[in-house]
């Protein structure tokens, strides 16, 4: 196979094709970023800014192509794709306006003879890789807060969009210097090839085997990495919950963008004695909810973004059935759309032996189980070897703040709020990897500290 085809999940249509990237090619763009960083990496922070600036500038002139790219080469719902945009935009611009406040040198002792300095200078050649579930929002992740520390990137985008990877790389190529950001393009073998050639970083969105494979790549080679891996957080509603309030979260947090995000809300964990009324209102919830092809303005939820994706699901819900699960609404493929369509899906009487319960389900399918006593539902909430993020839901603050503590994820959110904010760090621990993206903990991932001590 030498072209990567592109397909429209909604419609099974082809839309275009783009060439794999070779070995020699991926070499060659890796030794421009060497050369480029020569440069890049020592240029005035305000300088970098402003070319910056330029490809923020370019992104919102090219929204609204951006977004029905998007939508048709991964089936996110346009009004979707538009607020990854928006959403993408708001954090680049949150790394241009605070650069200087987090990479500024800082002086750790000084008296009138002596002063220290730490400085965090750029890595060197940043080889980053992410999926297509966020199209704009994980280019922008993985590459904007990178360019500002002063790494060039070679960044290999997803092969189920590499269509909207051509129209990102002619955008940030269009207003940097030449090798500054650079894209390849193809399945695991061109990410192995990107890896494994002259690089100084990886920064990596994807599956746990994945990042697993690029922990010993990195440990050969000295160099630091972060892994941003799979999820299966818990949802966890107590008995003093606001149901509605809970009800529109965990269908946000389950059901948007079909289920398929990194830290969605991915097992619910109900206490006992509200479990029926909070499942009834999930299902009147989903019963409302436009399912269809993803351009339509009022659609709420659009199809899996490939058939891979769709034959897991279904995998997974085929084995949950099969092993005593009761399907309270859904289960199955959509006949009546040509796309990846599967149905909301709620599933009740799970165990856990179950793969709803132990794999990370990345598809509109929300496995429930019920419990009784607080400690009860922290073992719930950790069994799982993710931990990225979780939800608690209760309207005691002291409770929910002891139980986040108690529950082993990166990242918690309590009765609804966001905690995927351009300030706070994302990242999880387990098998859900490490290190941290965004606020002042990005820029220290991405950059070398060294410090320097001198007289005066």
């Amino acid at each position: 196979m030498t072209k990567l085809i592109s397909v429209n999940p909604s419609t099974k249509e082809k839309l275009g094709e783009v060439a794999i990237t070779t070995k020699k090619q991926v070499l060659t763009k890796i030794a421009k970023a060497k050369t480029a960083f020569s440069s890049w990496g020592y240029l005035e922070l305000n300088k970098r800014i402003e070319l910056l600036s330029k490809v923020v500038n370019e992104i919102e002139k090219t929204k609204d192509e951006l977004a029905i790219l998007a939508t048709k080469e991964m089936g996110m719902p346009i009004t979707d794709s538009k607020y990854d945009i928006s959403d993408a935009l708001h954090y680049f611009k949150w790394y241009l306006e605070n650069a200087a406040k987090y990479l500024s040198p800082e002086v750790t002792y000084e008296d009138d003879k002596v002063v220290h300095r730490v400085y965090y200078e750029p890595r060197g050649v940043v080889a980053a890789i992410t999926p297509w579930n966020y199209p704009t929002s994980n280019v922008i992740w993985a590459v904007g807060q990178s360019l500002v520390c002063g790494n060039t990137v070679v960044y290999k985008t997803s092969e189920e969009n590499p269509l909207f990877g051509k129209m990102i790389e002619e955008i940030f190529t269009k207003h940097l210097p030449n090798g500054v950001f650079q894209e390849v393009y193809g399945d695991g073998n061109v990410g192995k090839l990107l890896v494994s050639g002259d690089i100084d970083f990886i920064a990596f969105t994807g599956s746990t085997e994945i990042g697993r494979y690029l922990y010993k790549v990195a440990a050969k080679k000295f160099i630091g990495l972060t892994l941003e891996l799979g999820g299966s957080a818990p949802g966890i509603v107590f008995e003093d919950a606001d149901l509605q309030l809970a009800t529109e979260n965990i269908y946000f947090n389950r059901y948007g963008n079909c289920g398929q995000t990194c830290d969605g809300l991915k097992r619910l964990i109900i206490h006992k004695d509200v479990a029926d009324k909070l499942v009834t209102l999930l299902k009147e919830k989903l019963a409302k909810i436009k399912v269809g092809n993803a351009l339509n303005e009022d659609i709420e939820i659009g199809p899996l973004v490939s058939e891979k994706q769709f034959n897991r699901l279904s995998h997974q819900v085929e084995d949950a059935t099969r092993k005593g699960a009761k399907v309270v609404v859904g289960g199955k493929k959509i006949n009546s759309l040509n796309g990846y369509f599967f149905e909301p899906t709620i599933l009740s009487n799970i165990r856990k032996n179950m793969l709803v319960w132990k794999e990370e389900v990345f598809g509109p399918v929300l496995p429930v189980i019920t419990f009784e006593e607080d400690n009860e539902a922290i073992l719930l909430a950790n069994d799982t070897v993710y931990g990225l993020g979780s939800y608690v839901y209760t309207k005691d603050l002291r409770r929910a703040k002891d139980i986040a503590h108690q529950i082993k994820a990166g990242m918690v959110s309590i009765n609804g709020e966001s905690y995927v904010q351009p300030y706070n760090p994302f990242g999880g621990c387990k098998m859900s990897g490490f290190g941290r993206e965004h606020g002042k903990f990005g820029f220290r991932e991405l950059t070398q500290v060294k410090v320097v001590s001198s007289n005066k």
